[in-house]
């Protein structure tokens, strides 16, 4: 599998700050290019790495529009992320926009007597069906709990939701920010994790993209740590975004698979 994607920035930057980038494909160091420039000049970028080998670039800049290109392209598998023991500790706590704790009651009402894999399915396909995809209908804001009083969003707010029910269940889970082929609307996206027999699996209830073609950005609790763009010092806001991502033969995912992201 060929797997290629990019991202485009346009930035404008009222006055001097630091930008947080989380844009990189994890485990992609010598796969791809990330280039930063302001008026034409490059900005010098500083690498970071985070928890699952999480790839920050933090750049200084001034005030005027930033420009940031990222590109990456391989073929095979990349390394999984590594599994740590505090990982089922640390995923199976509330979060600031995975309420488990609020939403217990409706996840053992819904769910009771399901485990594993069964579980896994069930609760994708519940927020599946209990949701409407609706582009810019959430607030950045917005956790699981608004979501499913809503009954509307966009990925991250129906992974928020699986990952809120599973933890409410003790099932570890978590958020990871991705790349995907075959994704439409074409954006950057956001899926679930969840910790069963010994291994993570993606879960992703949108069913927008095949799960076998994604690529990790970044990994973590919710939103809140897997944000491509976060800022210190000015105001930053979004001139021009664009996002893509193919792939040499694009599959048939068959939801009743156990799919892990590599």
């Amino acid at each position: 599998m060929v797997r290629s994607a990019f991202s485009h920035l346009e930035l404008d930057v009222s006055s001097p700050a630091q930008l947080i980038l989380s844009v990189a494909v994890a485990g992609a160091a010598n796969s791809d290019t990330l280039t930063v420039t302001q008026n034409g000049a490059p900005l010098t970028i500083r690498d970071v790495t985070d928890q699952h080998s999480t790839r920050l670039h933090l750049v200084d800049a001034a005030a005027g529009r930033v420009i940031v290109d990222y590109t990456v392209r391989f073929e095979g598998e990349l390394p999984a992320a590594e599994i740590d023991e505090l990982d089922e500790l640390r995923y199976i706590r509330p979060s600031r926009y995975c309420e488990s704790d609020t939403l217990g009651p409706t996840a053992r009402n819904q769910f009771q007597g399901l485990t594993g894999r069964d579980l896994l399915a069930a609760v994708s396909s519940w927020v599946g069906s209990q949701l409407f995809y609706v582009p810019g209908s959430s607030a950045p804001t917005d956790g699981a709990v608004a979501t499913m009083l809503a009954r509307q969003g966009v990925c991250r707010d129906y992974a928020h939701l699986v990952v809120a029910l599973l933890r409410a269940l003790d099932v570890p889970a978590r958020l990871v920010s991705v790349y995907a082929p075959g994704l439409y609307p074409m954006d950057f996206h956001a899926v679930a994790e969840a910790f069963i027999d010994g291994d993570w699996y993606v879960v992703d209830a949108t069913t927008l993209a095949p799960r076998q073609t994604l690529m990790r950005i970044a990994t973590g609790r919710d939103a809140s740590d897997t944000a491509f763009l976060s800022t210190r010092g000015g105001a930053v806001s979004i001139h021009k975004m664009e996002v893509g991502a193919v792939v040499d033969e694009l599959p048939r995912d068959d939801v009743n698979l156990m799919v892990k992201l590599a």
